[in-house]
């Protein structure tokens, strides 16, 4: 158990943890969260020992473990291979496998197995032998394996030298090794940050059956829901514990400061009515008792505070951009590849053909590596391939990317590198648009050039939200974003009229505004329109081994259901292969658009609840649009403007086929959760 007692600190005069108390019990799952500045990580480091505390104690039960993982830790790029800077977490039992082979080759050269010392060799030998069992040895090396394959790394990778691997790779081989040491306490800050969809995937279920106790500092909201069983909040420089996961904490923290503020408004009435009582009878002698007595019963009153004030709500929209034409850009098939000193490496093996019409909100999904930040970079122009890129009628592009933080000018302040790119905004405007990502009061005048490489990004994202382009492209753009500013930039993008492509790990930033997936993956990209949600469930309704080894044809998609790439097999596929592979792709995808019913059998109760839930929320949005409609079309004055009458007809008729095939699902699910719940 980890106890914090009253623990102060301050950073140059600025109050960071103002008397923390707080208890972490074994075998918890904490999710620790707060804006960005609230002082999580600096918690997480007093935790750690990092830093030592103005005020308060830190104290811990036995012989307590920790590993800390910081949000900027950084791996020496040595030669060192990945596999055995990972195995560094079995220091101990590599020295004793050591010790194993010096005591083996002292025996060998001991030409007298009957001597004292060949005996004592042996004995040593035994305990030796002991205590490799007793940490089981044989298990080091395929433990190591699976942590690194489950964090994204290759098999044939793990026998490279670190120093070939990017940053954000490094990083994962520091967290590989802190999960390797099982710790009894794991302190885990934004270890998401360089992961993958996949591998965060995985360490999601690595961390749910972790046998210790866990605290993560995240700000991805699927994650935090998943995994964790408590939410810790960091406010004002305190602690305020929440049991269970961050849907929970939401509606319990409304509640409690609803009780909160009733009490606050209860108790404000009631001493306001005692001062009136006191001040109508302070000079009257016949109430001179009952006068102090209120007065003393005030001095003791334990004041309730008001409940901490709701954020404020920050509504951002991007400028109304020009009309496009109905197709945006067309890619044709398409190859990528790069030239190393290793060797070439294929990024892209004749992908596509890809068609972006305009209203497609689209997330670029897949493993680290595979090509999604590349192919981001060819749809916007800046990167060569082999192939052709026709943009459509109309089309005016804006590019995200963490590296456009480098081309701001260095000298210009915040509000300067805002103006620039959007002129008519007023300077309460630019602030307002820069508290949303974080930069409050007088922030807003510092020199780009002062500011961290996360901070430029957060500039650069701001810049983004200022261009009237009709076709955006993000890459990673909820990096160092915390979960108040990730929400106002999903509203932002749910408003948008026009097209965007976005390249995410943050599943519930996806979730909330893309309206088709596509997977890079093996040189390919696949296609899966709809929600991310919709993508999930998709692939769970792929056929298992058995069922895809049954006798006779696969059978063709429907609506609900895309193809996932296959696995990469033991040799180079060839040009018919992978020709043959390309037609059965816009054959699926051609009957993926056509659709069908949904077999409903291959889905878990839990999934048909949810899908359930999810056709209500549709069904009640398109009502809401369709009475909206009704309403326009009743008004007389509409049908003097022939054009927008007609309109408002067409928009009318589309909401109401949509709502009948919305009622024929609903119905359709319905009955299927029903005959469940018996």
């Amino acid at each position: 158990m980890i106890q914090l007692h009253n623990v102060s600190l301050s950073f140059a005069g600025r109050p960071v943890l103002d008397g923390v108390t707080w208890t972490v019990r074994p075998n918890q799952r904490i999710g620790l969260i707060g804006p960005n500045g609230a002082g999580k990580s600096t918690l997480l480091r007093v935790i750690a020992g990092l830093h030592t505390p103005d005020a308060g104690t830190v104290s811990m039960s036995g012989e307590t473990t920790l590993g800390y993982l910081a949000q900027d830790v950084q791996e020496t790029p040595t030669d060192q291979t990945v596999r055995d800077a990972a195995m560094e977490a079995f220091a101990e039992v590599l020295a004793l496998q050591e010790e194993e082979q010096q005591i083996a080759d002292a025996l060998a050269a001991e030409a007298d197995h009957t001597s004292a010392a060949y005996e004592k060799l042996l004995h040593r030998l035994e305990r030796v032998h002991a205590e490799l069992t007793a940490r089981e040895a044989h298990r080091i090396r395929p433990k190591t394996e699976a942590v690194l394959t489950g964090l994204g790394f290759d098999p044939d990778a793990l026998d490279r030298p670190l120093r070939t691997f990017s940053g954000g790779w490094r990083m994962r081989v520091a967290l590989a090794r802190i999960l390797l040491r099982e710790p009894d306490f794991l302190l885990l800050d934004e270890p998401t940050n360089h992961l993958d969809i996949d591998s965060i995937d995985w360490l999601e279920g690595y961390l749910k059956a972790y046998q210790g106790t866990v605290v993560i500092v995240s700000h991805d909201r699927y994650f935090l829901d998943r995994m964790v069983t408590t939410i810790a909040e960091m406010a004002h420089g305190r602690v305020t514990e929440y049991a269970g996961n961050y849907t929970f904490y939401l509606e319990e923290r409304t509640a409690r400061r609803a009780l909160q503020q009733a009490a606050y408004e209860n108790q404000q009435k009631e001493i306001a009515e005692t001062e009136r009582f006191i001040e109508r009878f302070r000079y009257k002698a016949t109430k001179a008792r009952q006068v102090q007595s209120r007065i003393k019963m005030l001095e003791k009153l334990e004041r309730i505070p008001p409940p901490p004030s709701e954020d404020a709500a920050i509504t951002l929209r991007f400028p109304e951009p020009e009309r496009s034409g109905r197709v945006v850009l067309e890619l044709s098939a398409f190859s990528k590849h790069y030239d190393t000193a290793e060797g070439r490496i294929e990024v892209f093996d004749q992908a596509g053909p890809l068609t972006i019409e305009r209203g497609d909100k689209i997330a670029l999904i897949g493993p680290n590596g595979a090509g999604k930040s590349t192919l981001a970079r060819i749809l916007h122009g800046t990167e060569p391939f082999e192939g052709t890129r026709t943009l459509g009628y109309r089309v005016s592009m804006g590019f995200f990317a963490q590296h456009q933080a480098d081309t701001l000018n260095p000298e210009h302040t915040l509000v300067e590198a805002l103006y620039e790119v959007g002129p008519g905004k007023t300077e309460t405007e630019l602030r307002t648009l820069l508290g949303a990502f974080l930069f409050t009061g007088d922030d807003v005048f510092k020199k780009v050039g002062v500011l961290s490489g996360g901070e430029k990004s957060r500039v650069a994202l701001a810049r983004t939200l200022l261009n009237p382009a009709n076709f955006l492209i993000f890459d990673e753009p909820t990096n160092h974003l915390d979960i108040q500013s990730i929400n106002v930039l999903i509203e932002a993008l749910r408003q948008y009229t026009g097209t965007f492509v976005v390249v995410s790990h943050d599943r519930h930033f996806l979730d909330q505004v893309v309206n088709t997936v596509w997977r890079v993956e093996h040189g390919q990209v696949m296609t899966y329109p709809g929600t991310y949600s919709e993508y999930q469930w998709r692939l769970r309704q792929q056929p298992g081994p058995a069922e895809a080894g049954s006798a006779g044809p696969p059978p063709e998609p429907t609506r609900t259901e895309a193809t996932r790439p296959a696995p990469a097999t033991g040799g180079p596929k060839t040009k018919e292969q992978k020709r043959r592979e390309a037609e059965a792709r816009n054959r699926r995808y051609r009957a993926l658009q056509n659709g069908e019913a949904v077999g409903l059998e291959a889905f878990t109760p839990h999934q048909l609840r949810k899908a359930l839930k999810e056709v209500e929320a549709k069904v009640l949005a398109h009502e809401e649009r369709q009475a909206e409609l009704e309403a326009a079309l009743a008004d007389p004055d509409v049908y003097q403007d022939g054009d927008r009458a007609r309109r408002l007809t067409l928009d009318y008729e589309a909401v109401q086929a949509e709502l009948e095939t919305l009622y024929a699902r609903w119905e359709t699910l319905a009955e299927h959760v029903a005959a469940l719940d018996g």
